[in-house]
């Protein structure tokens, strides 16, 4: 009789510039779990080179963490990561305590539309990160909990990335400034006013 596999399998994810330029860092192979690929967050960070500077971010969906870890490594003062599956949210936890960004940083586990509603922030964030499962129709919820609980700053960024052809309702005073389709990924960043 064949064992039942009581480990999860591993994959890692790629830091791709700043202090820890480099790094290798393990994530766990889950089902729904779609980090950025290293293409399309070197595309992200070029639109985002000169805005990281002290910037509080928010990872709503973060998953592996890839994105906030790389914002981060480039310079925010600050990222919040939200995830729901407990295991990938206790490797993120484990992530930053060897980047020993434990400091830096928080990870809140749960489902992120609750935790968007819940959660009242101390600090506007300047970044946001929108990256949630396809086909599942969150990034529309997200959108709404962000303006309706006060998370945004003045003048702030989001990304957003989707599956190509996914109906988003955006709030009139988000103004695109970059877009960008690779493969199945539609990758698009605003500017709220």
């Amino acid at each position: 009789m064949a064992r039942k596999k009581t480990t999860a399998a591993m994959g890692q994810i790629r830091i791709i510039g700043g202090r820890w330029r480099g790094r290798k860092l393990p994530v766990l192979d889950a089902d729904g779990l779609r980090p950025t690929t290293d293409r399309l967050k070197e595309t992200v960070f070029n639109w985002l080179q000169f805005k990281l500077a002290d910037v509080q971010v928010l990872d709503i969906f973060a998953g592996t963490g890839s994105l906030g870890i790389e914002a981060l490594s480039r310079g925010a003062a600050h990222v919040i990561f939200f995830e729901q599956e407990p295991a990938s949210a206790q490797q993120l936890t484990t992530n930053l305590a060897t980047l020993q960004a434990e400091n830096i940083s928080q990870v809140h586990p749960g489902n992120a539309l609750t935790l968007l509603a819940q959660a009242s922030v101390q600090q506007a964030c300047n970044l946001v990160f929108i990256d949630p499962p396809f086909h599942k129709n969150l990034a529309n919820q997200a959108i709404e909990l962000l303006a309706k609980h006060n998370w945004l700053a003045e003048n702030a960024l989001v990304y957003l990335e989707t599956e190509v052809n996914a109906a988003i309702q955006l709030p009139s005073h988000w103004n695109l400034q970059k877009e960008k389709i690779m493969g199945q990924s539609s990758a698009r960043l605003y500017l709220t006013s």
